[in-house]
């Protein structure tokens, strides 16, 4: 049976998405959105795999960006990693994981240009907070006998690489590996905001109706993920990371003027550097907050709450296609094809495919926000239900999902979808950038109208939002004595 914490904070949160419908907008505001996903699926079946010559290039640079901007993030979250019991380290990975990676983008576009170092380190930066809580978090867990076993005298540095290195290397592998995953989608979304990678051919090809390359694109994006297991081998790693920068593409010289301009001039706000001071500066705030900073916040929250609870109701309904205690292997293996393909997909690709089908609204965010991190929570309950022995008296069909799996799961359930809470916010802010009235949105109409004071301003209170909400799902889950694994 479910517990009653678990219960009210389950209804709780359903209250909350509820009200919130009332204030969000939802509509389908296309002319014809039935012809245009019919055209799009069509596309899909009739992909166009040689329409633009620079295809493979740009499959190449997703696949280069991704394998530097993860390597130089994992080395550095690393190195965080072992000084990451001090406070101020802690806050600081917090602080540049809290910031999403096509942010990063648009703040090193404005002085590095479309050059590969903006790519690699959108990347990077966000990667490092992540890879060096996490890792911080397997390197506590590692079992200390070993270390007690070593001769007197053996120095720090010896007996961390003698015990703890072995003891954690499956756990730091596997998620490094995990991580490549996540790093090929943020490489792909880079092209949305001008990188040479698959995510600028595939805005291109929508943007001018040809569905057929956009298909093909989409294709090659999810062979390309299904198929790391084959191509990604320990052997061939030393390869890739250092052929990878040769692929990354070249870029103009950096003008290193623009970026001392950019950290002394342009992103300090205007009253301070016109003179006016801080009599100058609060009406300044003021004006920023009431009409960009509160209403982003509003809508972001907003659509948060809604994808959140949307989440939980699909990876609920959707575990069972890949569950063994449901349904034969044909079902099963279309049930994976399924989540495959949804959480492959990153959310930014999602919600602008279904923006160009239904309309600016925020239903194409919610949808994209519910379907990507519904499908990788399914999977994961999904894997779990396998490892569920049920007695052979055990009741079938709809019985058995309410009454003996979901109460086994349900825990685990709440841990990944409030564990995916703070990502969920992050990727909401971002789709901004789409045209949907979240931060992100205030902060690409500010960097279009060049007031780099006004986007950094609103940056930084994404990421502080983004920490809350990290923060607060914590608290949540510790109340609860709720536990998981860390996903992408």
């Amino acid at each position: 049976m479910l517990s009653y914490p678990t219960v009210r904070t389950s209804l709780i949160f359903l209250a909350i998405a509820l009200v919130g419908l009332l204030f969000a907008d939802i509509a389908i505001t296309a002319n014809n959105p039935w012809r245009d996903l019919g055209n799009f699926f069509l596309g899909i079946l009739t992909p166009n795999f040689f329409s633009s010559e620079g295809l493979l290039t740009a499959l190449l640079r997703t696949v280069a960006f991704a394998f530097v901007g993860v390597t130089v993030g994992g080395i550095c979250g690393f190195l965080l990693a072992l000084i990451y019991r001090f406070l101020p380290v802690r806050i600081f990975c917090a602080f540049i994981r809290a910031i999403h990676e096509l942010f990063w983008a648009l703040i090193f576009l404005q002085f590095f240009g479309f050059h590969p170092l903006t790519g690699v380190l959108a990347i990077a930066i966000p990667y490092s907070g992540i890879f060096a809580k996490v890792y911080s978090e397997i390197l506590e867990e590692a079992d200390p006998e070993p270390g007690r076993l070593l001769p007197p005298g053996t120095g720090t540095i010896a007996a961390f690489l003698y015990t703890k290195i072995p003891d954690c290397w499956a756990q730091l592998r596997t998620y490094t590996a995990y991580r490549l995953e996540c790093g090929l989608r943020s490489s792909a979304i880079l092209g949305f905001v001008g990188l040479p990678t698959l995510g600028f051919y595939l805005e291109t090809s929508f943007s001018q109706g040809m569905y057929s390359d956009a298909g093909a694109m989409l294709i090659l994006f999810y062979v390309l993920i299904a198929t790391i297991p084959l191509w990604v081998r320990p052997k061939l790693l030393p390869i890739y990371v250092l052929g990878a920068p040769f692929f990354l593409g070249d870029g103009l010289p950096i003008v290193w003027g623009n970026v001392e301009r950019f950290f002394t001039e342009d992103i300090i706000p205007s009253p301070i550097r016109d003179g006016e001071g801080l009599a100058g500066l609060m009406p300044w705030l003021e004006e920023l907050f009431a009409n960009e900073a509160l209403p982003g916040i509003w809508n972001t929250i907003v659509l948060t709450q809604i994808a959140l609870v949307a989440t939980g109701i699909l990876a609920l309904l959707s575990f069972p296609l890949i569950s063994n205690h449901f349904g034969g292997p044909i079902r099963r293996t279309a049930g994976h094809v399924f989540l495959v393909i949804a959480r492959s997909t990153p959310e930014y690709i999602l919600a602008y495919i279904l923006l160009q089908l239904w309309g600016p609204s925020m239903l194409p965010g919610a949808v994209a926000l519910a379907l990507h991190n519904g499908a990788i929570i399914g999977h994961l309950i999904g894997r779990q239900t396998n490892t569920i022995t049920l007695r052979s008296d055990a009741v079938t069909g709809f019985k058995r999902y309410t009454w003996e799996l979901v109460p086994r799961v349900y825990r685990s359930f709440l841990a990944f979808l409030f564990y995916r809470w703070e990502i969920i916010m992050r990727e909401t802010a971002i789709l901004g950038i789409l045209g949907i009235y979240t931060l992100g949105f205030y902060v690409d109409s500010a960097i279009q109208h060049i007031q780099f004071d006004r986007a950094m301003v609103l940056i930084l209170i994404t990421a502080l939002l983004n920490i809350g909400v990290d923060a607060l799902g914590r608290f949540i889950r510790r109340k609860l004595a709720l536990q998981t694994m860390p996903t992408c």
